[in-house]
């Protein structure tokens, strides 16, 4: 499927922007209708009603990718634990299966600390195939919405289980699971599950630190892509504003209240804030700025890393800066190899995970795949 290229002006505001971009980039989403869409937003709630409309629109013409990808974008932004944001999610899915019925997509409840793991599989189209991909998404990602990355694998040769962790989509939404940075768990689950002895591991977003974890603590992951690498998010600033925080964060009232006076102020931070909570199934500002500090180098265990590994980046990407790949690269010492594709403005894919040349990173990364051939396990188990 040839993707849109470009990373379009959809909105003024630069988060709205990118998640337009990202609705955009995935494929099934019409630019004339995102545009529409765009005029009408101001506000979080604006984004939700317009996205909803354009979706019932979508419906009554016979376009479920399109009201799928529609109720997507509008799922994104309805508030966390609200019966509206449920409701869009179980409308989300049941249309996505439906508009992808001709797939030869698979559901799976995995087992999970006394609930499930939703996975979907998607078979290889050769036979033999070239081995299994674990893929998953990352921060406020639902996997059906990367269903082209994954098909993209499958139609390269690859077996993929495409799977949600502990407080992500499904496994948050369905079967109530709050969020473990310990990724390996899941990891290691999926893999038992479906008797897999040797995989490749791909994390987009923030799944690339996951990817990282998991590498360094099973060994069944032969190779890993971390798209984008997060290595440690205090690693962004300068070492004496690091102790600061360090320092500031104790004072969990103090910071309670100040992070919601922002959180007012900032209603991109609210959703973050607001999502980190819903993940870790906690109430406090504070639990999400615990959340995001647990993601570092010394529970990340790089040093532990003994496989191939691929850091993709994009130049100019607001969310997970190249100087942290830079940082996750020098600091994989002991991996069997470690080679990295940053991307530019002038490929169209300088922006967070390529939105706005998609076709281009997945096909860079299926070159290193094959340029890094899977050991004969791998080949042996993926039939």
């Amino acid at each position: 499927m040839q993707l849109p290229i470009g990373y379009q002006p959809f909105h003024k505001i630069s988060f709205f922007n990118y998640q337009m971009n990202r609705l955009h980039a995935l494929g099934y989403a019409r630019q004339d209708e995102i545009q529409q869409a765009a005029a009408q937003i101001k506000t979080r709630a604006d984004y939700v009603s317009a996205f909803l409309k354009l979706a019932d629109v979508a419906k009554v013409d016979g376009r479920l990718k399109n009201a799928a990808s529609y109720l997507r974008a509008a799922e994104f932004f309805a508030e966390h634990n609200s019966p509206q944001r449920k409701a869009i999610y179980q409308d989300f899915q049941g249309t996505f299966y439906a508009a992808f019925a001709d797939e030869d997509i698979t559901r799976h409840e995995v087992p999970y600390g006394g609930s499930c793991l939703p996975a979907m599989t998607l078979p290889s189209a050769a036979q033999p195939t070239k081995g299994t991909i674990l893929l998953f998404g990352g921060f406020d990602s639902l996997i059906e919405e990367f269903f082209v990355i994954w098909k993209f694998f499958a139609e390269a040769g690859y077996r993929v289980i495409a799977f949600e962790g502990p407080g992500q989509g499904g496994a948050r939404q369905q079967y109530n699971l709050a969020f473990d940075h310990d990724w390996e768990k899941p990891v290691r689950t999926i893999l038992d599950y479906f008797e897999v002895e040797a995989a490749t591991l791909i994390g987009i977003s923030m799944g690339g630190y996951w990817a990282i974890r998991a590498a360094a603590f099973e060994k069944r992951i032969q190779r890993v892509v971390s798209w984008s690498p997060v290595y440690d998010w205090l690693e962004q600033i300068p070492g004496f504003a690091q102790k600061m925080v360090q320092l500031i964060v104790r004072w969990e009232g103090m910071m309670n209240a100040t992070i919601r006076l922002r959180m007012r102020l900032f209603p991109i931070l609210d959703h973050a804030v607001n999502q980190a909570m819903y993940m870790v199934k906690k109430d406090q500002p504070m639990d999400a700025v615990r959340w995001l500090l647990g993601m570092n180098k010394d529970h990340l265990h790089s040093d532990k890393v003994t496989q191939d590994v691929l850091l993709v980046g994009g130049e100019n990407d607001a969310f997970q800066p190249i100087k942290l790949l830079h940082k996750q690269q020098a600091a994989l010492v002991n991996a069997r190899s470690v080679a990295t594709r940053i991307f530019t403005k002038a490929e169209n894919a300088d922006m967070h995970c390529q939105m706005g040349n998609l076709n281009l990173a997945m096909s860079e990364i299926e070159s290193w795949l094959r340029q890094t051939s899977p050991t004969p396990a791998e080949h042996e188990h993926a039939t």
